[in-house]
């Protein structure tokens, strides 16, 4: 045999993650289609990052990001977020400033990120064709789009646990690295100390190893194995540290809600599912809709989902996985909240994400035998998408809460005082504020006399340590200054400050993005 030796008989059997679908296997040049999808990707999450303005919650992010890390452990525990996206983005604005465009990048690059593994997640358990399909769809899905140019913690989760679940397969493919456990390990902990919500994916790598251990034929029984129940107790040693916070947190809800941070959600409904499906592909609620649109058009993915995931024979189940990874959470929290409402789209954008992962197997795979209704598939997701993507382009940059904030920065007179209504329009005119004035918020007692000023917990954390600069009751209080007083308050509603003291006269006054900002010289006899 010339000195070599003799090939096996039998050819070992390649994975069923490993194997192309007939017909479909060659992609010579998947390679460039991974690039396009990259910068279709960066462009999505790029474009126009900087036309629509801060509002409350980014503005509480960046007021966060103030504190020194110390300072963001000790507030964020008095929060209804952890405290990891805050520290982050405080030591982003120390290197790079809080310019919009750089505060809205640290979603962004992590959106960007997010696409990338999600193409490599499911180049793990299916085809590269597959893979290609499902970024494509991945980088256009609206939500996806949306919360990776907000200044939150969302897109950071999603890249946090789209890694995890990467880890978890390269495990589950071969249990004796445990490298692969140490990565997840550190993931996970990196997603609960930025979202509670990560608590789902907890759930759902758990079903998908109770699965893999009941499958007729050839069970694997990793959620037996040791270094598994390693992994997840090392993921509970690292979050302890900040379980007591998390517990006063939750001692303190009534608190949390007083203040409204929590408890504003609306009751869910039956129709709140479909919302939910339409909310994350056209970034609108689709109630809108005609009734039998409404209710199809989500139908119809789960039924072409769950098909998918019962024609799946392959040894690891990775439409198992993914089915798992993006309806768990889903139906989960919409029961949840029918105790008590926490249905909201940017709390499960994380999960959503593993819907165009999913559609770019179904697809994958009707195009071996099915390729009409493949294509019509595809042209309605990708279609659908694009509507979404339309509607987040939106913005009227002449009708946002920075064009109001700008009116008053250059109309401003040092000593002017700056008194503001509501808690959410502060929170997002400070990050507008280019005068020296210190923003006031009005905090009229109720007509019981109850103090009606913030506590200590939720949004009332971050100027807590300011109350007696930032709170004022009575209009009647502000110091004369130079007897101006800028008065910020929703458009739309009742005027939050009436009646004003005696002897007020209005100056000028403008609106955009729902405000309403007006000039008022002071009397000299203050009611």
């Amino acid at each position: 045999m010339d000195g070599q030796s003799k090939a096996p008989l039998v050819k070992p059997r390649r994975s069923d993650a490993n194997r192309p679908v007939p017909g479909c296997q060659v992609w010579p040049h998947a390679w460039l289609g991974a690039v396009l999808i990259l910068m279709l990707a960066v462009v999505a999450r790029f474009y126009d990052l900087t036309a629509s303005a801060i509002w409350g919650d980014e503005g509480s992010s960046l007021l966060m990001s103030r504190y020194t890390l110390s300072g963001i452990w000790f507030h964020a525990a008095h929060d209804v977020h952890p405290p990891l996206y805050f520290m982050l983005l405080h030591a982003w604005i120390e290197l790079f400033g809080d310019g919009m465009f750089s505060i809205r990048s640290l979603s962004a690059l992590p959106g960007v990120v997010a696409v990338v593994l999600g193409v490599w997640l499911v180049r793990l358990i299916a085809t590269s064709r597959a893979a290609l399909l499902a970024g494509l769809m991945l980088a256009l899905l609206p939500t996806a789009v949306r919360y990776s140019q907000e200044v939150r913690m969302y897109s950071l989760l999603g890249m946090w646990l789209l890694g995890a679940t990467i880890a978890l397969v390269y495990w589950v493919k071969q249990p004796r690295r445990k490298r692969a456990l140490v990565v997840y390990t550190l993931l996970m902990s990196a997603g609960f100390y930025t979202h509670y919500f990560t608590a789902l994916c907890v759930l759902v790598h758990w079903a998908y190893l109770l699965v893999l251990s009941l499958q007729p034929g050839h069970p694997l029984k990793h959620i037996n194995r040791p270094a598994w129940w390693v992994a997840n107790i090392t993921i509970v040693a690292l979050f302890a540290p900040w379980v007591p916070g998390l517990i006063d947190l939750i001692e303190h809800m009534d608190q949390l809600k007083a203040n409204g941070d929590v408890g504003w959600e609306l009751p869910v409904t039956f129709s709140s599912l479909p919302s939910m499906a339409w909310s994350f592909l056209i970034q609108d609620d689709g109630e809108s809709l005609p009734w039998l649109l409404f209710g199809a058009m989500p139908l119809l993915l789960l039924a072409v989902i769950l098909l998918t995931v019962m024609r799946d024979r392959s040894r690891y189940r990775g439409s198992v996985l993914l089915a798992l990874y993006t309806l768990l959470p889903l139906v989960l929290i919409f029961l949840i909240s029918f105790i008590s409402p926490v249905f909201i789209e940017r709390y499960l954008t994380a999960y959503a994400l593993g819907l165009p992962l999913l559609m770019g197997l179904v697809i994958d795979r009707l195009l071996h035998g099915f390729r009409v209704l493949a294509f019509g598939l595809l042209a309605l997701f990708v279609g659908t998408e694009l509507i979404g993507l339309k509607i987040n382009t939106t913005v009227d940059v002449n009708d946002q809460t920075s064009v109001m904030v700008e009116f008053v920065n250059q109309r401003f007179v040092p000593g002017d005082r700056i008194v503001i209504s509501d808690m959410l329009w502060y929170l997002s005119y400070v990050y507008y504020n280019r005068t020296d004035a210190v923003p006031m918020l009005y905090t009229p007692p109720s007509a019981t006399g109850a103090s009606r000023r913030p506590n200590a917990y939720g949004f009332g954390t971050l100027v807590v340590n300011e109350a007696s600069r930032i709170y004022l009751d009575h209009l009647s209080q502000l110091p004369m200054g130079t007897g101006r007083v800028w008065l910020i308050s929703t458009a739309d509603q009742p005027d939050e400050f009436a009646p004003l003291p005696i002897g007020w006269q209005k100056v000028c006054e403008t609106e955009a993005g729902n405000n309403r900002a007006r000039l008022f010289v002071m009397g000299s006899e203050p009611r």
